[in-house]
């Protein structure tokens, strides 16, 4: 039976209450599980080019070596072919996405340029009068919707070379989140180069509200999730109920699987069109080049090669991770603890168990 018990915990430098689900530890849910979050079409692994013994290898691998791993789900050709659970979680548990956030802001991003709620080069200050310090840099002013999703604000900040970022914690601990972003020098020789900031994330969702008068979690209960079938999620929020745009949204990993189908579908989910194919097209293709070591930037979304596969992908700190590889039609999701100082990336596995053989080819060969 599971279990749901509520503490606080620390996540950076800043304590917040979570609720952590308890299920039977190592449980492989290929069945039909009744919830709320929709079913999807099963089929074995080998039906689809893969190798359940390879896969059986990746999860001993996986109780070894990563010990702080939660799941770890495979999709192929649509269907749910692989799907594994650790330490205590179920195909129940609702996972903390950390900054795999921000590519689910891009998604609302761009439903709402597509509802005509705003566009790529609105002026970012424009949209927030009342909370603009009275002088603010001419850089700042030309500061656009576009230049936070790529990352190239210019905003002052400082991020590590493993994404760590020094300030994050003042702004959790500020009263206003939107205020103390912008009231940040805006450095006019970083302005359109790439630099990791959580804040350029956050205003999005804040713009997103302005536009649209709900919180971006209540817009992506209507325009997103809703559609693919997903419920029972959780969205922190600051202070002033801006839901967090970079951060602290919870999703099971089935859900996960299902927004990087979507992505997979480019935007198509069973016929039904959730998000724009030409936003997708120009949110997961690098704009900048990102961080070394990580992979290019686009809007919000990482790309790189994988096993020599070319994938887009999703990244939060724990192992929270979608990887979408177009030409291979495979989605494949991670999850872990997110609070972690430190932790395992799980790519090895897909470059090891997952991805050798594995072909566009060989799919079409199972269908």
């Amino acid at each position: 039976m599971e279990t749901i018990d509520q503490r606080k915990v620390e996540v950076g430098d800043t304590e917040h209450e979570v609720d952590i689900t308890h299920g039977p530890n190592g449980d492989t849910a290929l069945e039909e599980q009744g919830t709320s979050q929709g079913s999807w079409a099963k089929s074995t692994p080998e039906h689809v080019g893969l190798n359940s013994r390879k896969l059986e290898e990746a999860d001993q691998r996986i109780a070894r070596e990563h010990p702080k791993l939660y799941s770890f789900v495979l999709v192929r050709n649509g269907s749910l072919v692989h799907e594994r659970y650790f330490n205590e979680t179920s195909a129940e548990t609702p996972m903390d996405l950390r900054s795999a956030t921000k590519s689910v802001m891009s998604l609302l991003i761009g439903i709402a340029i597509e509802e005509g709620l705003l566009s790529l080069d609105a002026k970012v200050y424009d949209y927030f009068p009342d909370w603009v310090p009275a002088q603010i840099p001419p850089a700042a002013e030309e500061t656009t919707v576009r230049h936070l999703l790529t990352m190239t604000s210019g905003l002052h900040w400082q991020t590590g070379a493993r994404l760590g970022e020094r300030w994050i914690h003042r702004m959790h601990a500020s009263k206003h989140w939107v205020k103390f972003i912008l009231r940040l020098p805006v450095d006019p020789a970083r302005r359109d180069a790439f630099l990791y900031r959580s804040p350029d994330s956050h205003l999005l969702s804040a713009i997103l509200t302005r536009v649209s008068g709900m919180p971006a979690h209540e817009y992506a209960q209507a325009k997103l999730f809703a559609p693919l079938g997903i419920a029972g999620t959780a969205w922190r929020a600051d202070p002033q109920g801006h839901t967090a745009g970079h951060i602290g949204l919870r999703l099971t990993a089935r859900d996960m699987a299902k927004l990087g189908q979507l992505v997979l579908r480019e935007g198509d989910w069973h016929g039904r069109r959730v998000v724009p194919a030409a936003w997708i097209r120009d949110a997961v293709r690098p704009h900048t080049e990102g961080l070394p070591g990580v992979g290019r930037y686009g809007y919000q979304w990482w790309s790189g090669a994988v096993g020599g596969q070319e994938a887009v992908f999703a990244l939060g700190h724990g192992g929270q991770l979608i990887y979408v590889f177009p030409a291979l039609d495979l989605v494949a999701v991670f999850t872990g603890d997110p609070d972690v100082r430190r932790w395992k990336h799980p790519r090895a596995l897909l470059e090891r168990y997952v991805l050798p053989g594995l072909t566009s080819g060989n799919l079409a060969a199972c269908r």
